[in-house]
């Protein structure tokens, strides 16, 4: 038996386990509902597990009063527009842009043909998609000209890029824009702007595996600290998913919120100690633009000093998202005009205050074949998950 047959009899195919599960889940939802309401709510913070959750109709399985929401866990949806502006402008310029493929369509802020890399790219402007950054390092030293690498990701991308950067491995002719994001920052950030906002409180956090594997469960130990939040960094299968659940009801049951790593094949208390250790030395921590959330406190990454003749920014002069940029999201207003196309809900999409089904925009004038918002965009984004694996989801409109 091969690891993909161990994997998918153990955690895809065990349909006894999954019962017991869900037996656990509907037990623990009936203590809770009389005590804190309905519905529960529960926010996944990776846009994978928002693909588990929807392609395996994990919703369809447990109580109505459990609401599985997605969170800001999609790196390419949260990417401010502006960057995207400046690598179109500099492709049509002749500098060669490197990007993910997942970012190829990404919108632009102006609504304007070119609207993203893809239709710069038509129009003559100097993309090249990657599966990597060694990829497009390779490439560069090749070309020998100026260009410029899309840097999107979270701390699980960034160690590639400092490993590469620190090792001198990267071409001078060869620069990182930087969008990399933190996320341990913005969750902190999304449940105070739940509670300051008065929306219904989000109870339990399932924490991403992956991004987990290089911070560690120690990145997520404020939850139930600060805001009594039972957190689980769990796996990428159905079981995983529904293990998390379980685990996050009985601590709110208990009364005992904390970590749980369920994901232990993979992730440790502190984490991929080396990985951080290189991320530290080549990057700095800054404030940083997330788009249709906001300006966000020591959530992004930036190259430091020493590392500067790589930073695409200070090479090119790029305009950069400022501040004063941004104003909060509410539920009931969408101000990123600048950020989002008009009538777009990627905003509370990302936040978990909307579902994708309340967009007006939603399966109408965007769809995956032809993406408005981020968020239809990316293969971890909410919209897009939705439109082509929900089923529940339209039926509840959840």
């Amino acid at each position: 038996m091969n690891v993909e047959e161990v994997i998918t009899k153990v955690f895809r195919s065990n349909v006894e386990l999954a019962k017991s599960l869900i037996k656990l889940i509907s037990s623990y939802t009936e203590k809770l509902v009389s005590d804190l309401g309905s519905p529960i709510k529960i926010m996944n913070f990776c846009g994978t597990h928002e693909w588990t959750t929807t392609y395996y109709g994990l919703r369809s399985l447990i109580p109505e009063d459990i609401e599985l929401v997605a969170g800001p866990g999609c790196p390419v949806c949260i990417t401010p527009g502006v960057y995207v502006d400046e690598l179109v402008r500099l492709s049509l310029e002749g500098v060669r842009v490197y990007t993910f493929g997942d970012a190829y369509k990404l919108p632009t802020t102006t609504g304007k043909v070119p609207k993203n890399l893809a239709e710069a790219q038509a129009l003559g402007g100097n993309v090249k998609v990657v599966y990597s950054f060694l990829e497009a390092v390779k490439d560069a030293r090749e070309y020998g000209k100026d260009s410029v690498f899309f840097g999107i990701g979270f701390e699980t991308t960034a160690p590639s890029y400092a490993l590469l950067i620190k090792s001198g491995e990267v071409p001078e002719n060869l620069k990182l824009l930087s969008a990399l994001r933190l996320t341990p920052p913005v969750m902190r950030y999304v449940i105070k702007l739940y509670r300051e906002r008065g929306l219904m409180p989000i109870r339990g956090v399932i924490a991403p595996g992956h991004v987990s594997a290089i911070v560690g469960g120690m990145a997520w130990e404020f939850l139930p600290k600060e805001f009594k939040m039972p957190t689980v960094v769990t796996g990428f299968e159905p079981i995983d998913v529904l293990v998390a659940i379980v685990k996050i009801l009985k601590m709110l049951v208990d009364g005992r919120p904390g970590v749980s790593i369920e994901y232990s094949r993979l992730v440790r208390w502190e984490g991929n100690l080396m990985a951080k250790k290189v991320v530290n030395e080549v990057f700095e921590v800054v404030n940083a633009a997330w788009r249709g959330i906001g300006y966000v406190p020591k959530s992004g990454l930036e190259l430091k000093d020493t590392y500067s003749r790589y930073d695409a920014v200070k090479e090119f002069k790029l305009r950069v998202p400022k501040p004063t940029d941004y104003v909060l999201t509410t539920a009931t207003s969408n101000p990123y005009e600048r950020e989002l196309p008009p009538g777009c809900r990627c905003g509370e999409v990302v936040l978990g205050i909307e579902k994708p089904t309340k967009c007006p925009l939603f399966m109408r004038v965007c769809r995956p074949e032809s993406p408005l918002g981020p968020c239809m965009v990316s293969s971890e984004g909410t919209c897009r998950i939705w439109a082509l694996y929900g089923s529940v989801e339209f039926i509840r409109g959840v």
